[in-house]
Protein backbone atom coordinates (compact mmCIF):
# COMPACT_ATOMS: atom_id res chain seq x y z
CA UNK A 1 0.00 0.00 0.00
CA UNK A 2 1.89 3.32 -1.09
CA UNK A 3 1.54 6.64 0.35
CA UNK A 4 -0.03 9.35 -1.13
CA UNK A 5 -0.57 12.03 1.70
CA UNK A 6 -2.44 15.29 -0.16
CA UNK A 7 -1.89 17.30 2.93
CA UNK A 8 0.65 19.99 3.99
CA UNK A 9 1.25 18.67 7.61
CA UNK A 10 2.07 14.87 7.37
CA UNK A 11 5.38 13.78 9.55
CA UNK A 12 7.28 12.96 6.52
CA UNK A 13 5.44 14.02 3.26
CA UNK A 14 3.77 17.02 4.05
CA UNK A 15 3.10 19.22 1.19
CA UNK A 16 5.15 17.64 -1.44
CA UNK A 17 1.80 16.44 -3.36
CA UNK A 18 -0.12 18.86 -2.71
CA UNK A 19 -0.48 19.53 -6.39
CA UNK A 20 -3.05 17.52 -8.32
CA UNK A 21 -0.31 16.82 -11.15
CA UNK A 22 2.51 16.16 -8.09
CA UNK A 23 -0.01 13.80 -6.48
CA UNK A 24 -0.95 11.80 -9.60
CA UNK A 25 2.55 11.43 -11.09
CA UNK A 26 3.99 9.79 -7.71
CA UNK A 27 0.60 7.95 -7.39
CA UNK A 28 1.70 6.70 -10.33
CA UNK A 29 5.38 5.57 -10.08
CA UNK A 30 4.27 3.80 -6.76
CA UNK A 31 2.25 1.78 -9.03
CA UNK A 32 5.08 0.95 -11.39
CA UNK A 33 7.40 0.01 -7.98
CA UNK A 34 4.77 -2.73 -6.97
CA UNK A 35 2.19 -1.17 -5.02
CA UNK A 36 -0.85 -3.04 -5.08
CA UNK A 37 -3.02 -0.35 -3.21
CA UNK A 38 -2.84 3.78 -3.28
CA UNK A 39 -3.81 4.99 -0.10
CA UNK A 40 -4.76 8.52 -0.38
CA UNK A 41 -5.41 11.11 2.96
CA UNK A 42 -6.30 14.32 3.18
CA UNK A 43 -5.75 14.78 6.77
CA UNK A 44 -2.62 14.14 9.15
CA UNK A 45 -2.86 12.12 12.04
CA UNK A 46 0.50 12.66 13.56
CA UNK A 47 1.13 12.67 16.86
CA UNK A 48 -0.51 16.52 18.00
CA UNK A 49 -1.96 16.78 14.72
CA UNK A 50 -5.62 18.93 14.45
CA UNK A 51 -8.66 17.95 12.75
CA UNK A 52 -9.82 19.02 9.48
CA UNK A 53 -12.79 20.49 8.49
CA UNK A 54 -15.04 18.10 5.87
CA UNK A 55 -15.02 20.53 3.27
CA UNK A 56 -11.11 20.83 3.74
CA UNK A 57 -10.87 17.29 3.25
CA UNK A 58 -12.64 16.55 0.50
CA UNK A 59 -11.11 19.29 -1.60
CA UNK A 60 -7.66 17.55 -1.11
CA UNK A 61 -8.75 14.35 -1.88
CA UNK A 62 -11.49 13.73 -4.32
CA UNK A 63 -9.56 15.80 -7.24
CA UNK A 64 -6.75 13.63 -6.78
CA UNK A 65 -8.88 10.14 -6.39
CA UNK A 66 -11.47 11.09 -9.78
CA UNK A 67 -7.49 11.47 -11.44
CA UNK A 68 -6.25 8.27 -10.56
CA UNK A 69 -9.01 6.23 -11.14
CA UNK A 70 -9.46 7.18 -14.84
CA UNK A 71 -6.01 6.37 -15.72
CA UNK A 72 -4.68 3.61 -12.78
CA UNK A 73 -5.17 -0.26 -12.65
CA UNK A 74 -4.76 0.10 -9.63
CA UNK A 75 -7.36 -0.19 -6.38
CA UNK A 76 -7.55 3.20 -3.80
CA UNK A 77 -7.94 3.48 -0.56
CA UNK A 78 -9.49 6.55 1.20
CA UNK A 79 -7.75 7.40 4.55
CA UNK A 80 -10.08 9.02 6.39
CA UNK A 81 -12.32 8.83 9.50
CA UNK A 82 -15.35 10.93 7.98
CA UNK A 83 -18.48 8.77 6.53
CA UNK A 84 -19.10 11.83 4.14
CA UNK A 85 -15.41 11.85 2.99
CA UNK A 86 -15.85 8.28 2.78
CA UNK A 87 -19.28 7.95 0.64
CA UNK A 88 -17.44 10.99 -1.91
CA UNK A 89 -14.37 9.12 -2.51
CA UNK A 90 -16.47 5.87 -2.69
CA UNK A 91 -18.69 7.58 -5.51
CA UNK A 92 -15.12 9.06 -7.12
CA UNK A 93 -13.85 5.34 -7.53
CA UNK A 94 -12.32 4.55 -4.68
CA UNK A 95 -12.50 0.90 -3.49
CA UNK A 96 -11.40 0.36 -0.12
CA UNK A 97 -11.69 2.56 3.29
CA UNK A 98 -8.78 3.11 5.27
CA UNK A 99 -10.02 3.93 8.74
CA UNK A 100 -7.69 4.87 11.68
CA UNK A 101 -10.78 5.25 14.61
CA UNK A 102 -11.92 1.70 13.77
CA UNK A 103 -15.63 2.90 12.61
CA UNK A 104 -15.66 4.95 16.26
CA UNK A 105 -14.77 8.28 14.83
CA UNK A 106 -18.58 9.02 12.74
CA UNK A 107 -21.65 6.97 13.72
CA UNK A 108 -22.30 6.81 10.12
CA UNK A 109 -19.07 5.02 8.89
CA UNK A 110 -20.06 1.36 9.38
CA UNK A 111 -23.55 2.34 7.49
CA UNK A 112 -21.36 3.41 4.85
CA UNK A 113 -19.10 0.74 4.51
CA UNK A 114 -21.89 -2.19 4.79
CA UNK A 115 -23.70 -0.22 1.73
CA UNK A 116 -20.45 0.04 -0.23
CA UNK A 117 -20.44 -3.76 0.43
CA UNK A 118 -16.02 -2.37 0.20
CA UNK A 119 -12.94 -3.58 2.14
CA UNK A 120 -12.64 -1.67 5.40
CA UNK A 121 -9.25 -1.55 7.20
CA UNK A 122 -10.39 -0.85 11.11
CA UNK A 123 -6.72 0.71 13.06
CA UNK A 124 -6.28 0.61 16.90
CA UNK A 125 -5.55 3.70 18.39
CA UNK A 126 -5.40 4.76 22.40
CA UNK A 127 -7.13 7.77 22.25
CA UNK A 128 -7.04 10.54 19.16
CA UNK A 129 -4.28 12.07 17.53
CA UNK A 130 -3.74 15.04 19.52
CA UNK A 131 -3.31 13.26 22.35
CA UNK A 132 -2.53 9.70 21.98
CA UNK A 133 1.01 9.78 22.48
CA UNK A 134 0.59 11.22 26.39
CA UNK A 135 1.42 8.23 27.95
CA UNK A 136 0.19 5.51 26.50
CA UNK A 137 -0.89 2.36 28.64
CA UNK A 138 -1.70 -0.90 28.65
CA UNK A 139 -2.05 -4.22 30.27
CA UNK A 140 -0.74 -6.02 28.14
CA UNK A 141 -0.36 -4.49 24.44
CA UNK A 142 -1.16 -7.27 22.71
CA UNK A 143 -3.69 -9.04 24.40
CA UNK A 144 -5.66 -5.56 24.91
CA UNK A 145 -5.58 -4.71 21.17
CA UNK A 146 -6.59 -8.15 19.99
CA UNK A 147 -9.73 -7.69 22.69
CA UNK A 148 -10.61 -4.31 20.79
CA UNK A 149 -10.47 -6.13 17.61
CA UNK A 150 -12.75 -8.74 18.98
CA UNK A 151 -14.96 -6.15 19.53
CA UNK A 152 -14.69 -3.66 16.52
CA UNK A 153 -15.24 -7.47 14.15
CA UNK A 154 -18.77 -8.13 16.37
CA UNK A 155 -19.46 -4.16 15.88
CA UNK A 156 -18.81 -3.69 12.20
CA UNK A 157 -20.50 -7.51 11.74
CA UNK A 158 -23.62 -6.79 13.19
CA UNK A 159 -23.51 -3.53 11.21
CA UNK A 160 -23.76 -5.36 7.94
CA UNK A 161 -19.99 -5.11 7.14
CA UNK A 162 -19.00 -8.77 6.02
CA UNK A 163 -16.26 -10.76 8.21
CA UNK A 164 -14.10 -10.72 4.71
CA UNK A 165 -13.77 -7.42 3.93
CA UNK A 166 -12.57 -6.69 7.48
CA UNK A 167 -8.55 -5.79 7.90
CA UNK A 168 -7.12 -4.82 10.98
CA UNK A 169 -4.21 -2.70 11.60
CA UNK A 170 -2.85 -2.54 15.10
CA UNK A 171 -1.69 1.05 15.17
CA UNK A 172 1.65 1.29 15.15
CA UNK A 173 2.36 5.14 16.79
CA UNK A 174 -0.96 5.64 17.47
CA UNK A 175 -0.96 5.64 21.08
CA UNK A 176 2.46 3.42 21.95
CA UNK A 177 5.70 3.52 23.40
CA UNK A 178 8.77 2.34 21.39
CA UNK A 179 8.03 -1.34 23.40
CA UNK A 180 4.72 -1.13 22.98
CA UNK A 181 5.40 -1.31 19.13
CA UNK A 182 8.29 -3.70 19.50
CA UNK A 183 6.17 -6.21 21.14
CA UNK A 184 3.15 -5.38 18.38
CA UNK A 185 5.73 -6.53 16.01
CA UNK A 186 7.44 -9.28 17.72
CA UNK A 187 3.89 -11.10 18.18
CA UNK A 188 2.03 -10.69 15.20
CA UNK A 189 1.54 -14.17 15.17
CA UNK A 190 -0.90 -13.55 18.21
CA UNK A 191 -3.55 -11.69 15.93
CA UNK A 192 -3.89 -14.82 13.36
CA UNK A 193 -6.36 -15.95 15.41
CA UNK A 194 -8.73 -13.29 14.57
CA UNK A 195 -8.78 -14.83 10.86
CA UNK A 196 -8.53 -11.51 9.18
CA UNK A 197 -5.75 -9.77 7.18
CA UNK A 198 -3.27 -7.78 8.88
CA UNK A 199 -1.70 -4.63 7.73
CA UNK A 200 1.62 -2.32 9.09
CA UNK A 201 1.93 0.74 9.19
CA UNK A 202 5.55 1.69 10.21
CA UNK A 203 6.89 3.23 7.54
CA UNK A 204 9.41 6.21 8.81
CA UNK A 205 7.82 6.31 11.93
CA UNK A 206 9.27 7.64 15.26
CA UNK A 207 10.22 4.46 17.14
CA UNK A 208 12.17 3.69 14.40
CA UNK A 209 14.04 7.38 14.97
CA UNK A 210 14.66 6.68 18.30
CA UNK A 211 16.12 3.26 18.17
CA UNK A 212 18.23 3.99 15.47
CA UNK A 213 19.36 7.53 16.91
CA UNK A 214 17.55 9.60 14.03
CA UNK A 215 15.59 12.26 14.08
CA UNK A 216 15.16 13.08 10.19
CA UNK A 217 12.67 11.00 8.95
CA UNK A 218 14.04 11.08 5.46
CA UNK A 219 16.71 8.33 7.05
CA UNK A 220 14.58 6.04 8.16
CA UNK A 221 14.44 3.50 5.24
CA UNK A 222 16.21 0.96 6.35
CA UNK A 223 14.85 0.81 9.34
CA UNK A 224 11.29 0.77 7.90
CA UNK A 225 12.38 -2.29 5.41
CA UNK A 226 13.79 -3.56 8.59
CA UNK A 227 9.99 -3.87 10.75
CA UNK A 228 8.10 -4.71 7.29
CA UNK A 229 10.28 -7.80 6.92
CA UNK A 230 10.41 -9.26 10.40
CA UNK A 231 6.57 -8.10 10.34
CA UNK A 232 5.63 -10.17 7.05
CA UNK A 233 7.51 -13.38 8.71
CA UNK A 234 5.12 -12.63 11.81
CA UNK A 235 1.90 -12.61 9.40
CA UNK A 236 1.52 -9.53 8.39
CA UNK A 237 0.23 -8.96 4.54
CA UNK A 238 -0.12 -5.55 3.50
CA UNK A 239 2.49 -2.98 4.31
CA UNK A 240 1.65 0.71 4.11
CA UNK A 241 4.75 2.60 3.07
CA UNK A 242 6.40 5.84 1.52
CA UNK A 243 8.75 3.84 0.07
CA UNK A 244 7.24 1.71 -2.32
CA UNK A 245 9.85 0.35 -4.40
CA UNK A 246 12.41 -0.17 -1.59
CA UNK A 247 9.85 -1.96 0.58
CA UNK A 248 8.40 -4.33 -2.06
CA UNK A 249 12.30 -5.43 -3.30
CA UNK A 250 13.23 -6.25 0.30
CA UNK A 251 9.61 -8.08 0.89
CA UNK A 252 9.72 -10.22 -2.26
CA UNK A 253 13.84 -11.30 -1.32
CA UNK A 254 11.96 -12.40 2.35
CA UNK A 255 8.91 -14.17 0.68
CA UNK A 256 11.69 -16.36 -1.54
CA UNK A 257 13.76 -16.99 2.09
CA UNK A 258 10.50 -17.71 3.86
CA UNK A 259 9.56 -20.32 0.86
CA UNK A 260 13.00 -21.98 0.95
CA UNK A 261 12.74 -22.68 4.52
CA UNK A 262 9.78 -24.07 4.44
CA UNK A 263 7.89 -21.15 5.57
CA UNK A 264 5.28 -19.38 3.29
CA UNK A 265 4.77 -16.14 4.91
CA UNK A 266 1.82 -13.99 3.65
CA UNK A 267 3.76 -12.19 0.64
CA UNK A 268 4.01 -8.51 -0.19
CA UNK A 269 1.26 -7.32 -1.68
CA UNK A 270 0.60 -7.36 -5.49
CA UNK A 271 3.53 -10.40 -5.24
Amino acid sequence: MGILNVTPDSFHDGGRFDSLDAATGWAGAMARAGAAIIDIGGESTRPGSEPVAVDEEMRRVIPVIEALTAVLNVPVSIDTGKAEVARRALRAGAAIINDVTALRGDPQMAETAAEAGCPVCMMHMLGEPRTMQENPYYEDVVGDIKEFFRRRIEFAVSRGIKAENIILDPGIGFGKTVQHNLAILSRLDEFSSLGRPLMVGASRKRFIGTIAGEEDTGRRLPGTISANVLAFANGASIFRVHDVAENFQALKVAEAILLKSGRSGQGPAGA
